[in-house]
């Protein structure tokens, strides 16, 4: 129709003559043109059939690998390893991991990196905080909580706001003996960015706890990274930066320290600052350089909250400037930051790890899966029986699987308002949802005492037992074969809400025909066209959910 006005001619003339043209005669039916102009076209059954044999002996559920594999880093996560992880590293965590798993899948060669905080000012903080007001029983019960009490008390101390103190009489007393605190807290990390051996040896006391913990959080979420890598690996290239910068001619002094000076923006990139320190810019250019030399990626992806994107911007420009300048070639790297919006309290703020109500990860994690604990095993396949044990493992699959999909269906540029009830919601557009379908068509095959293999195997030798005779059989068909083209549109602009959208989608699908059609007690090819349905939805559902992460229990 748009075409029409271009042409200036009447629209079904224009329709007439591309159905003219078209050459789809063994995909679909004769086209049809309706109304002012429309084109519809309907796919032939036995397409449709012999599309979904196919599958059938497909592991990969009809998705080639990419003609053109490409080398991928994806840094995500990120935490600073002083402190527990608390609800707002969700995002950037099971994004990143979700967009890992769905572009190996696709084919590529992916590196994923967790650059962790382990060397930043945090540091200085928790380090003043131990030489001042440090908990020793505390520490010694649990190491990780209290050095995430320390930060958040020292942060109080440093920023003195009357607001964040007035109910805090241990951080106001601290303001009041130490007036100075903010410039010893700068002086403590620059002690320690230059190799002050207390200081050091406090930090390397430190980190395998921080780590450990942290870990330990990777390990419930079912997360792993191919490297761990953190600011501190990079600290030792951090000088020889700025220098070439400004031998460069890129970077200048401005007020006592570094800048590097971009035109389109009003303000510089600082690499490093009066005091001597480094900063985010100057870490992010040298890991930069150091992946390209090593790695050589052809795109590497930051999954950063979008408040950094002018950030990663100046450093993008930066980098491709100096990397010619240095013989890198950066300007061959797509540097891609994909911005995600950010998790808010309920007073409409970003989640800050300063204040004392924040929501730790893990707490989050126990609700999901106590939650999830109270529907386990009430379906129909609680009467196959379920131990303790099992009842256990899958609930911790449906809590945890639960949080993911809260997120991961979220529009990955929006902010959104945490809420423990929505975070862990089991009814809906939910992960359980999806698992439970599963569950059911596991459910199917056992009581039918099907043989998948000879039903397979069946079916690919003759795809005309595959009759789509019943409309809920043709939309369900359908669904299942788009999960080609819905990779392809999660990889165009990372977005895992596609994924998300499509596997309810496809749930909802096999819902509807589960509820109005027998399976089992269908006759001849019904059977088998039903029992082949149910197959592929539940290889089909088990595959995507495993790519966002998401464990698929067979009983829920």
């Amino acid at each position: 129709m748009p075409l029409s006005k271009e042409v200036g001619r009447n629209p079904r003339e224009v329709a007439a003559e591309i159905v003219d043209k078209l050459r789809i005669d063994d995909i679909c039916e004769t086209p049809q043109i309706a109304g002012p102009g429309f084109i519809n076209l309907t796919l032939k059954t036995d397409f449709i059939s012999t599309s979904l044999s196919s599958l059938l002996g497909d592991d990969r559920c009809g998705v080639d690998p990419v003609k053109s594999e490409k080398s991928i880093v994806i840094d995500f996560s990120s935490p600073n390893v002083a402190k527990p992880m608390h609800v707002g590293h969700i995002r950037s965590t099971v994004i990143g991991d979700a967009l890992s798993r769905i572009l190996r899948f696709h084919g590529h060669s992916v590196i994923t990196d967790n650059h962790l905080g382990d060397w930043g000012t945090q540091f200085g903080m928790i380090l003043w905080g131990w030489k001042h007001c440090l908990d020793t029983s505390a520490y010694e019960l649990n190491p990780t909580q209290e050095l995430g009490r320390l930060y958040r008390l020292v942060r109080k101390v440093v920023d003195a706001d009357p607001q964040e103190i007035a109910n805090d009489s241990i951080a106001a007393g601290l303001v009041e003996k130490y007036p100075d605190a903010r410039q010893e807290v700068l002086s403590e990390t620059v002690k320690l960015h230059e190799g002050d051996p207390e200081n050091t040896r406090l930090w390397k006391q430190f980190m395998p706890v921080c780590r450990e913990e942290i870990e330990r959080i990777y390990r419930r979420l079912d997360i792993t990274f191919d490297h761990t890598m953190g600011e501190s690996f990079y600290q030792p290239l951090l000088a020889e930066v700025v220098k070439d910068l400004i031998d460069g001619g890129m970077a200048r002094e401005s007020r006592g320290a570094v800048g590097v000076f971009l035109d389109g923006y009003e303000t510089p990139l600082l690499v490093q600052k009066a005091d001597g320190a480094f900063l985010y810019a100057t870490t992010d250019l040298a890991t930069l350089a150091w992946r390209a030399e090593h790695w050589k990626p052809d795109r590497i992806l930051y999954i950063v909250d979008h408040r950094q994107s002018q950030h990663f911007e100046q450093v993008f420009a930066t980098a491709r400037s100096w990397g010619c300048r240095v013989g890198q070639q950066f300007s061959n790297i797509d540097l891609i930051h994909v911005a995600f919006g950010t998790v808010l309290g309920e007073d409409g703020k970003p989640f800050k790890t300063r204040a004392g109500d924040t929501v730790g990860l893990e707490s989050l994690l126990d609700e999901g899966v106590q939650r999830a604990a109270l529907i386990v095993g009430e379906g129909e396949q609680a009467r196959q029986g379920m131990d303790d044990a099992r009842r256990r493992q899958v609930a911790e699959a449906v809590g945890i699987g639960a949080i993911k999909y809260a997120d991961l269906s979220q529009n990955r540029t929006t902010d959104y308002v945490f809420s423990f009830d929505k975070m862990l919601e089991l009814k809906g557009n939910t992960a359980a949802y999806m698992q439970y379908a599963v569950a059911r068509v596991e459910g199917i095959v056992t009581r039918g005492g099907v043989n998948r293999e000879l039903l397979r195997r069946e079916v690919h030798d003759n795809p005309s037992v595959l009759e789509l005779s019943d409309p809920l059989e043709r939309r369900l068909a359908l669904t299942l074969l788009r999960f080609k083209a819905v990779l392809e549109d999660v990889e165009l602009d990372y977005r895992p809400n596609v994924m998300t959208s499509w596997l309810y989608d496809l749930a909802s699908c096999f819902s509807s025909f589960y509820d109005a059609l027998s399976v089992l007690k269908a006759d001849g090819h019904k059977r088998t066209t039903r029992l082949v349905l149910s197959d592929l939805t539940g290889r089909t559902l088990r595959q995507g959910m495993e790519l966002l992460g998401i464990r698929v229990p067979n009983q829920m």
